[in-house]
């Protein structure tokens, strides 16, 4: 299975979760939603809103609101 078909059977969180991980492989992470929604097929307002709930679940990661500056920037880290 390509790994474009393998994103589409995964839900919205976990197509969010696995672009974090990916990109977190180089370290820490800084972006805006708008920024990545196309890279996880999402819109920023859903990211925004998953990213909120990765917040909590998310054991791996340290998410933080960065700064609002247009955007909320977030920054993701590994634990």
């Amino acid at each position: 299975m390509s790994t474009t078909q393998q994103s589409q059977h995964l839900s919205k969180q976990e197509r969010l979760e696995q672009y974090l991980r990916e990109q977190l492989e180089d370290g820490e992470l800084y972006f805006k939603s708008k920024f990545i929604a196309e890279d996880v097929g999402l819109s920023p307002k859903e990211i925004g809103a998953l990213m909120v709930k990765l917040k909590d679940s998310a054991t791996d990661m340290n998410i933080e609101k960065w700064s609002y500056t247009s955007a909320t920037t977030w920054r993701v880290t590994q634990s």
